[in-house]
């Protein structure tokens, strides 16, 4: 493939919502971000956005009347792509085509909208729009005005990440110009998170933990997933210049046939097919670094581990992940990992997991890096990122 350029890219999470803020949770490389929440019907973990960064998303809502009864999640995409597009540095007239996805959409609003339908037999006249997944996409182009394609999906934890393949196939095709690709998701909500209990894959870790999930711990003896908040937009173009964050240079997907709802295969096949296309595309053997999706499930962490041992074979790269930092943030995920690995890239720093699992740590240029993600389904994809040169 042609390489495509990543110009910028706009997030929100547990980590922060600047570029500033986000550096600095990543330098402190031993600190996670995540907060124990107490409500009547969940006690827990959960990866939080600040305060402060709340109180701009009620900026947001109060700037426009249609924006009110908007779910978070939407709230969320909206101020990912605005740092995103401002960013970018593409002519307001551009053709921008946009592809927002969720694993879950708005659930508060689904949650909020059904209580009350249960108590009260009555339904808001908004019910249905802004429940639909569609309005995630729909509304962040209409505040950004694109003039492109709009899209929404759910490819659940994978999502994100197809939304950039997406995004690669409309600029092939030359349809648009330029695009914006990304996830969002709010599920900090009392259904949500108890549905990830009845899972068993929630993290159980008390109050005083110092790391309630411990993503890529490979002597950890039960899950430790935790849900986090969040959302981001990475701005692409075909244009290659050193100007740019870095260059996508291979990508890869693929599915495997499961055997259960939940997980995958013991040695991740979908991953093992995902990682090798997207290699071959690169026209590489390896690469310096792979951020792991990686949630802090046993049985996940350790299947994309033993994927990666099969591909890279005797030259395995440094492997890491940011959901022990952040929280999983299911549809968003792929995007918060992409982010990281930028960060890598620029930094030219390398930020492990707090669990030493990597023997070999690295005094060298970091040029590429692989990034991952997978949902349910066995719906995997890899992209392989390059430092601009």
């Amino acid at each position: 493939m042609k390489p495509i350029s990543i110009r910028s890219i706009g997030t929100i999470s547990a980590l922060g919502g600047s570029d500033k803020e986000v550096l600095t949770s990543y330098k402190n490389e031993h600190k996670h971000h995540l907060s124990y929440l107490q409500k009547d019907d969940f006690s827990g973990w959960a990866g939080k956005i600040s305060e402060t960064n709340r109180h701009k998303l009620d900026q947001i809502r109060n700037e426009n009347n249609l924006y009110k009864p908007l779910d978070n999640s939407v709230l969320l995409g909206i101020y990912a792509a605005r740092l995103a597009f401002e960013k970018s540095g593409w002519h307001p007239s551009s053709i921008v085509g946009v592809n927002m996805g969720s694993s879950r959409g708005a659930t508060e609003k689904w949650e909020n909208i059904y209580a009350n339908f249960l108590a009260t037999k009555q339904v808001p006249v908004l019910a249905s729009p802004i429940t639909t997944l569609g309005n995630l996409a729909t509304w962040v182009a209409y505040d950004i005005e694109a003039k492109g394609p709009t899209l929404s999906h759910s490819i659940t934890c994978s999502t994100a990440l197809h939304a950039i393949l997406n995004g690669i196939a409309w600029l092939n095709s030359g349809m648009s110009d330029y695009f914006l690709a990304g996830g969002s998701e709010s599920p900090l909500t009392s259904f949500t998170q108890n549905q990830m209990q009845a899972l068993k894959i929630y993290s159980t870790e008390n109050q005083t933990s110092e790391y309630p999930c411990q993503s890529m711990n490979m002597f950890a003896k039960k899950n430790s997933m935790v849900l986090g908040e969040g959302a981001g937009v990475v701005a692409m173009d075909r244009a290659i210049d050193k100007n740019a964050l870095a260059w996508i240079i291979g990508i890869g997907y693929a599915t495997e046939k499961i055997q259960h709802g939940a997980s995958i295969s013991a040695d991740a096949i979908c991953f093992q097919k995902s990682m090798q296309l997207a290699l071959d595309m690169a026209q590489l053997q390896t690469v310096d670094a792979i951020i792991l999706h990686a949630p802090g499930t046993i049985q996940g962490d350790q299947a994309e581990l033993k994927a990666i041992e099969k591909v890279f074979a005797g030259k395995k790269p440094f492997c890491t992940s940011n959901k022990w930092k952040l929280g999983h943030t299911l549809g968003a995920s792929g995007i918060l990992s992409i982010e990281m690995a930028l960060t890598m890239l620029q930094e030219q720093a390398f930020y492990a997991v707090p669990f030493d699992i990597n023997e070999q740590l690295q005094h060298k240029n970091i040029e590429t890096i692989m990034v991952n993600a997978v949902g349910f389904g066995g719906n995997a994809v890899s992209i392989v990122l390059k430092k601009p040169n």
